[in-house]
């Protein structure tokens, strides 16, 4: 039987459990609804905000009985932008949710031998808050003043923030002066409806290990007005600053990076150290943006990998080469690709100065190169990949399983396509188990590390 509903009614709904993106999920008249805000174990009014032919939208507009895991949001605006979809989630409620996500898209995808796979409870953290080092914001004119912040969910509407729960605080100062520099100096900043202006965007990285900052500004054309006053504007008012650069990206597009940039003063790189081993971040290199999980992460596989002395390890979507020079137990040969240039020449520079001689990286895609490699007689003994939230690409799998390594890790950010890429991997591999970290705490997303045997 269809179901009438329009935008806006309301009705009492009793939520089941969350989505795995973090939406809990209600039944109106056997009719799946999502409603952002809701948590398991809540019976509350719906309001309807979206209409689908097989299922529905909504948002809370009055909680009648709550979980016994709600919490008041320690983030002000809360609900009014993304990045913080579950701070009104207990966190030990937070990481049950996220090894449940990871058990949901197994049920969704069901590889071999799912119901029988060893599931750990997720590492957390024990401050779950302020763990970013890295802002990528929009900055737009809002009342008179630049501003910086983050678009409402589904919007192009500006929030702008000073402080924000999971951002570093340092972070958020350098993007807080940064904003009052760009105003007093009458920059002019990007203006989406007139298509005008000059700077887009603010990222600001900072390094955990040396408190040093990384500035890039994204801008509209290769002309940056009142650059030398901004320079020295920033150089005293923000002495932890020590490279900036300028990245160009015209026009109207949903990529936030352009093709070209260009240091404009200070070092092209910053430094952050990771389980006592030292990396050169360039402005678009790919660094996880939470380092203290991250080493938890590595520490994890590293030793489901079980490296010996002389394995030859292949690092695929390698990024700066942090994960493979992280592993490396001594000089053995590691062979790593990413498709950023900017990032391989990190990574190569990153294992000559952690003393790895035998590191080989290339650009391009893994799935291109990991074949080429194949072909030309590799035999590596171990492989660990890294891949995107789009996951594995079937070619790279098809070589991954024709060349059958005997140790094999996978590292996920995406438990969906963790799960897609596991139906074709499991014809070839048994998981041992699935550890999943918490890399995003008040978020829905989640991390995950599958170690495999040899079927």
């Amino acid at each position: 039987m269809a179901v009438t509903v329009k935008i806006g009614q309301r009705f009492p709904l009793t939520i089941k459990r969350l989505d795995i993106n973090g939406a809990g999920i209600g039944y109106y008249q056997r009719k799946i609804t999502f409603v952002t805000g809701a948590l398991p174990q809540e019976v509350v009014v719906a309001e309807v905000t979206g209409i689908h032919d097989r299922y529905l939208e909504a948002k809370v507009h009055k909680i009648r009985t709550a979980s016994p895991n709600r919490v008041t949001p320690a983030e002000p605006l809360f609900g009014q932008i993304g990045g913080v979809e579950l701070n009104h989630l207990a966190y030990p409620a937070q990481l049950r949710f996220k090894r449940d996500v990871v058990a949901q898209s197994l049920a969704k995808f069901k590889p071999t031998g799912w119901t029988h796979y060893d599931l750990r409870p997720t590492i957390g953290m024990a401050q779950p808050t302020h763990y970013r080092n890295k802002a990528q914001f929009p900055v737009r004119v809002i009342d008179g003043h630049v501003r910086a912040g983050l678009y409402a969910p589904n919007s192009h509407h500006l929030i702008p923030l000073t402080k924000f729960l999971t951002q570093a605080p340092l972070t958020m100062k350098v993007v807080t002066t940064l904003c009052q520099i760009l105003e007093q100096l009458q920059i002019p900043i990007y203006n989406e409806k007139k298509r005008s202006g000059i700077v887009k965007t603010l990222v600001v990285r900072e390094s955990f290990a040396t408190k040093e900052v990384q500035v890039t500004f994204i801008t509209n054309s290769p002309k940056l007005p009142h650059e030398g006053e901004l320079l020295n504007a920033i150089a005293t008012q923000l002495p932890m600053v020590v490279s900036i650069a300028q990245n160009i990206n015209p026009g109207e597009t949903s990529l936030i990076w352009g093709k070209e940039s260009r240091l404009l003063a200070g070092l092209p790189y910053i430094q952050e150290t990771l389980l006592g081993r030292t990396f050169q971040l360039s402005p678009q290199a790919f660094l996880q943006l939470n380092p203290k999980q991250t080493e938890t992460l590595y520490t994890l596989a590293a030793k489901a990998l079980d490296l010996g002395p002389h394995d030859t390890l292949i690092d695929a979507y390698c990024g700066i080469g942090t994960v493979g020079i992280s592993l490396a137990k001594g000089n053995q040969p590691i062979y790593g690709m990413d498709t950023i240039a900017e990032g391989i020449a990190d990574a190569k520079a990153n294992a000559k100065a952690n003393g790895l001689t035998n590191a080989h990286y290339s650009v391009g895609k893994a799935e291109d190169i990991f074949p080429k490699w194949v072909q030309e007689g590799m035999k590596p003994d171990a492989v660990i990949v890294d891949p995107p939230r789009a996951g594995l690409e079937r070619a790279f799998i098809d070589a991954l399983l024709e060349l059958d390594p005997p140790k094999f890790v996978s590292i996920s950010c995406n438990p969906s396509t963790s799960a897609r890429d596991l139906v074709i991997l499991t014809k070839r591999y048994k998981v041992d188990w699935i550890q999943s970290i918490d890399m995003f705490p008040q978020t829905a997303r989640c991390e995950a590390v599958v170690k495999f045997t040899r079927a």
